[in-house]
């Protein structure tokens, strides 16, 4: 089945580029039109809040894609949903330049929060919690090769090594985002909050993956530079 995955997931990065490519964008266009983005997203696409994306150094395709998702409403956001519907093909075009030349910034070391013990029943068996640098590591073998038992599909295989992403294809980079967003990201995608994605394979894999390897393989991404 993990073959499987994997075979669909590379068809899907060749037959569908015709589809995703656009016209360029115009940088400087670009960041005229993102005025209106900065307040979330920061004047780079480096957003200073955790639950809102960066931007900067994203491919352009990607983001042309997911303004159209929000704006046709195959994506929904009560925040870009509206934005994007004023947004033309050129609009898309121009922030998706502007983003992808930027430079994304770096992240800290995430922070575990601190679990309330009154939310735990009195019967509960104490069990072990990971720090941050085991679930770190226990992410990065996640990432890297994926849980053939249970049918979890590598990252890698999508969206590259160094979370590079595929820029044909229109997966996202995903090195240095922000640990937060990455966390919601698919614990949306195995909800099926969100399922503008192809095949719906992000929701086919999130769904297999427990809260601890969300987290881990999140915060692996985070430090990826």
């Amino acid at each position: 089945m993990k073959k499987k995955i994997l075979a669909l997931a590379a068809g899907l990065a060749f037959a569908g580029t015709h589809n995703i490519l656009h016209a360029e964008g115009k940088i400087n266009a670009g960041k005229e039109k993102t005025a209106s983005c900065a307040g979330c997203h920061g004047d780079t696409g480096n957003s200073a809040a955790p639950n809102f994306p960066k931007l900067a150094q994203q491919h352009a395709s990607y983001i042309v894609k997911q303004l159209r998702a929000f704006k046709s409403g195959s994506r929904q956001d009560p925040m870009m949903s509206p934005m994007a519907m004023a947004l033309s093909e050129e609009d898309m075009a121009d922030i998706g330049a502007f983003y992808a030349a930027q430079k994304i910034s770096s992240n800290t070391m995430p922070e575990l929060a601190q679990e309330d013990d009154e939310d735990q029943p009195a019967s509960a068996a104490p069990g072990k919690t990971l720090t941050v640098p085991e679930l770190i590591a226990k992410g990065s073998d996640l990432y890297r090769n994926g849980d053939l038992a249970r049918e979890v599909s590598a990252c890698i295989a999508c969206h590259g090594p160094f979370g590079e992403g595929n820029k044909p294809a229109a997966f996202p980079a995903l090195r240095s985002q922000h640990a937060d967003y990455l966390i919601k990201s698919l614990t949306d995608f195995k909800s099926g909050a969100r399922s503008n994605n192809p095949e719906n394979m992000m929701h086919m894999i999130a769904k297999k993956m427990t809260d601890e390897e969300i987290k881990a393989v999140s915060y692996h991404i985070s430090m990826m530079k």
